[in-house]
């Protein structure tokens, strides 16, 4: 996926977003782990895993939703200031293959950076055999929350 480069508002992003990753309770029942982090772009990574599939064995797209949401957000949130958290306020997923594979990897990548609202696009792709094969992809809307308590990273 082709990334334009921007320019973080936080010289902080990269610690910003491993920060706020490791409180995501859905990311680590997922067992998934930060790959890639850049401005504007997340990779999120995670190995198959039984308890991840639906009925045919193939990583359930809810799974799949899900990580790429996080890797879209995280995308977004790379861009954000200082002072903003980042949350999904829509979403569409494609699936275009079952997601069977060893591991996968979710790409968040920010297509448009807003002081409110970001657009984001996601791919997700199957890794079985050392060869890629792009399962879904996502257009996502980020916004960036401020000034709320209960709301933070």
């Amino acid at each position: 996926m082709t990334t334009t480069p921007f320019e973080p508002r936080n010289a902080e992003y990269a610690a910003r977003v491993r920060d706020s990753f490791a409180l995501q309770g859905a990311m680590q029942t997922l067992g998934a782990n930060l790959g890639h982090i850049a401005p504007g772009a997340v990779d999120i990574e995670l190995a198959w895993a039984a308890a991840l599939t639906q009925q045919h064995g193939f990583l359930h797209a809810g799974m799949v939703a899900t990580a790429l949401d996080s890797a879209c957000g995280y995308a977004g949130f790379t861009l954000m200031t200082a002072d903003a958290a980042v949350l999904t306020i829509e979403f569409k997923i494609n699936l275009l293959a079952p997601a069977k594979g060893e591991r996968f990897r979710m790409e968040g990548r920010v297509l448009k950076p807003g002081r409110t609202i970001t657009v984001c696009e996601g791919r997700a792709f199957a890794i079985d055999g050392g060869q890629e094969k792009l399962v879904a992809t996502m257009g996502c809307t980020l916004m960036a929350v401020t000034g709320r308590d209960n709301i933070q990273g």
